[in-house]
This record gives structure tokens, C-alpha cells and sequence, in this order.
């Protein structure tokens, strides 16, 4: 027969384990709920410094997003900018979902949709910088899909609601001063826009701003 003394303890433990349940919950989401609905421009510097994490059945993969770009149909780059097609419907979803594509047709490019559905805004998850790995490991779009293992399988899943493949919000907050806003990269079109952010003492950034030079590449 248990005692008043064993019944506190267990009641204690149960209480714990729903708290701690609770903090690991807001911990994976710890973003407002309107963070996604908002303008590409405004989400795109708000998302360098954020954790991109992918679990597989191996392993998890963590790194810290240092470089994004803002694409929205008021512009020419942007893939929705004429109209939606089958190829790109994603983009004109739910924000806080993934809109992958294939650039090419060599690589996948990984993008979150923002603003409001049935309007073409997301931003482009240019490069990650990954703890105890080459700072290159994945410094551009292809190269952080082949690291992460990302590909079309994962387009339109919600980032925040499920266990594959989600971002997490950052530990610090990053003053102005800690980014460089930039021109975007790899377009034709649109191309004098300045909706490229970076972390501006980072290595892992796939290409730097001109006259940029610190830190040096290695």
C-alpha cells in the first residue's frame, strides 16, 4: 500500500514529465504562430540564425541557416510571378510549408512559402553552416538539399508539424549589423533587388556581397 509520501512523488514525477513534454513541444516550435505569415522579405533575415534539422533513420542533422533569399510574384524571378501551374502550386499554399523544386533538373532547391495562400512568396534556404563539418559542406541551395537529403518527397509538408525535416528558432537575436543584405544570385530577372540576407562573419555563405571580404573564404 502506498504511503501519502510515495503518491506526492509520483504525482511530482507525472507533473514533471508533462512539463518537460511541454518545453520539448515549444522548443521544436518555438516560432510565434504568424511568423510564416508575412511578406518574404520580412521572413528571410528573421530565418539566418535558425536551426535547419533532419532527422533520418541514422542520424540528425543540425545546422544554423546563414544565408536566405525573398522571392514574391510582384517579381519578375519569382516562380509564381506569372501564374500557378502544376510545378509550383506549393508556392501558393500554406505559409510555414516547404516548396521544393528542382533547379535545372540537377539539383533541389528548398524553400519556406510566407505571406498568405494563393499569393507566390517564399524564401530560398540558400546555406547552412553544420557544427564539426567543412564550412562548404553547404554553402548553396544544391548543396544544403544533398547534405540534409531533401527532395521533392518533402514538398508541402508543414515545417513545424512533423519529424523529418523542420526549423527551429534561434538561441540569440542578431542585430542589423550582423547581416549583409545583398542582391540575389542565379537570376535573370529582377536582378538589382536586394532580398539576399547573410551572416556577415560567416564562411558558410555561398557566395559574398562585393567588397565583403571578412572572414576570408578558406
Amino acid at each position: 500500500m502506498k504511503n501519502n509520501f510515495d503518491i506526492y512523488r509520483l504525482n511530482y514525477i507525472s507533473q514533471l514529465k508533462i512539463i518537460l513534454d511541454k518545453y520539448h513541444k515549444i522548443e521544436k516550435h518555438l516560432f510565434p504562430k504568424n511568423f510564416f505569415y508575412r511578406h518574404s522579405k520580412f521572413v528571410a533575415p528573421d530565418l539566418i540564425g535558425c536551426y535547419l534539422i533532419r532527422n533520418n533513420e541514422k542520424n540528425q542533422i543540425k545546422g544554423v541557416i546563414v544565408e536566405t533569399e525573398a522571392y514574391s510574384q510582384e517579381e519578375e524571378a519569382c516562380h509564381g510571378s506569372r501564374k500557378k501551374t502544376q510545378s509550383n502550386k506549393s508556392l501558393f499554399g500554406e505559409p510555414g510549408t516547404f516548396y521544393i523544386y528542382k533547379s535545372y533538373g540537377i539539383h533541389h532547391c528548398l524553400n519556406i512559402v510566407t505571406d498568405k495562400e494563393n499569393f507566390a512568396s517564399g524564401v530560398l534556404i540558400r546555406a547552412v553552416f553544420i557544427p564539426n563539418e567543412n564550412e562548404r559542406s553547404a554553402s548553396g541551395p544544391g548543396l544544403v538539399t544533398k547534405r540534409f537529403d531533401i527532395d521533392v518527397s518533402f514538398n508541402s509538408l508543414q515545417v513545424l508539424k512533423n519529424n523529418y525535416l523542420w526549423i527551429s528558432q534561434r538561441e540569440s537575436t542578431l542585430e542589423k549589423k550582423d547581416l549583409i543584405q545583398t542582391t540575389r544570385i542565379g537570376i535573370s530577372k529582377a536582378k538589382n533587388i536586394k532580398w539576399r540576407w547573410y551572416l556577415k562573419n560567416s564562411r558558410s555563405v555561398s557566395k559574398k556581397a562585393k567588397g565583403d571580404k571578412t572572414p576570408q573564404f578558406k
